[in-house]
């Protein structure tokens, strides 16, 4: 636009100073089709060379990644201290937030006892197959025993050379032997399975209590908050002594990440020729005059206008015009110190071809622009 009211004022000085200040040619009918045919040209050759060799964009944004910050705890808690300053830079691992950690600390404690009672009755149950393993044996002897009386007393009844009833006792015992052994198989058995009763190798008791712990452990964690990348809070509401947990639901802060980019939307006539890797020229309003070297890194080819999400009621296309789809392009400045604050805007330049004459009026445009940030928007 700002090309456009240039070689317009400019144009129409020479036309003036043709025609009217030094006189030398009669403005005719047929001077004046030549004069708006030359203007036309100087005006539209230019501007549509630009958008598609070097488009412009003044709808540039710098993004951070942000993330929300909150606190996984079971129960309401105490914010017991707020070590995070507002718009301080931390890095990656930096406490943010103390909360009160005595109860957790509790079921901790809590937990490592009854895993240490959990490893203490496996050798318990270890010991009980033991003992199982023995009463079998001291079973099968006794079986044993009595049916070697039990031969014998029969043998003897048999020759009258001993009591029908003794015989019979023995035989008695016999059967009760046999299921005393029985009784002490399965004991030993049941001894056998609780103590092999495994995950992955550790006994199932063991094994609950230590993710009982673990749990433990994990919610104790925390109870300290820390940052998850370099980068700082800016809105911080945090105070000391606010409860939060289960009865609090949302975040407490964002987090700003270091990590940002630039985003600029183009028309998607102006991206033709744009491709990934192609260098820019960036002019950010917080930097007035000046200009900044970088690169296109992609071209996010997607709007949310072509999708439709699920539902049971069918689209509704509007009459009229809807406003027209931009793509936005990433691009990132070959200098990493320029400071870059989350939501700074600007304009910036894509070179497609950089020794083309159209190249040259969008830098000028673009220079122009950068300039008159000195100025524009007025204060009044």
């Amino acid at each position: 636009m700002l090309f456009v009211v240039v070689v317009t004022v400019v144009y129409a000085i020479f036309v003036r100073l043709v025609f009217f200040k030094f006189k030398l040619l009669r403005l005719t009918p047929a001077w004046g089709v030549v004069t708006g045919f030359v203007f036309l040209h100087l005006v539209l050759v230019p501007l549509v060379g630009s958008r598609f060799i070097a488009p412009i964009s003044e709808e540039l944004m710098v993004v951070r990644p942000t993330v929300q910050l909150i606190p996984r705890l079971p129960e309401p808690t105490l914010v017991e201290q707020v070590v995070v300053k507002q718009n301080v830079p931390v890095k990656k691992g930096d406490p943010l937030f103390v909360f009160d950690k005595r109860l957790y600390q509790y079921q901790v404690n809590q937990a490592q006892a009854s895993l240490a009672a959990a490893v203490q009755n496996v050798a318990i149950l270890e010991a009980d197959v033991e003992v199982a393993a023995q009463s079998v044996n001291r079973a099968k002897a006794a079986l044993a025993f009595d049916k070697v009386q039990e031969t014998r007393f029969v043998g003897l009844a048999a020759k009258r050379a001993a009591p029908q009833e003794e015989a019979q006792e023995w035989t008695a015992k016999v059967v009760e032997g046999d299921a005393a052994v029985s009784a002490a198989v399965a004991e030993w058995n049941r001894a056998k399975i609780a103590f092999n009763s495994q995950i992955d190798g550790v006994n199932t008791s063991v094994a609950e209590a230590q993710a009982q712990l673990d749990q433990a452990q994990y919610y104790l964690d925390q109870t300290v908050i820390t940052a998850p990348g370099d980068g700082m809070i800016i809105n911080l509401q945090v105070e000391e002594g606010m409860v939060t947990g289960i009865i609090r639901a949302g975040a407490i802060a964002s987090f700003i990440l270091d990590d940002p980019y630039i985003l600029a939307t183009y028309r998607q006539e102006n991206l033709k020729f744009v491709e990934a890797g192609q260098p820019v020229v960036v002019a950010l309003n917080k930097y007035p005059g000046k200009t900044f070297s970088g690169k296109v890194d992609d071209i996010w080819w997607a709007s949310g206008k072509g999708q439709f999400l699920p539902s049971g009621d069918l689209p509704i296309f509007p009459d009229g015009p809807s406003p027209e789809v931009r793509f936005p392009v990433r691009i990132s400045l070959d200098d990493a110190s320029v400071h870059l604050p989350i939501g700074a805007e600007g304009a910036v330049l894509i070179a497609t071809t950089e020794d083309s004459p159209y190249t040259w009026v969008s830098q000028i445009a673009l220079r122009a622009y950068t300039w008159g940030r000195w100025l524009y928007p007025l204060p009044f």
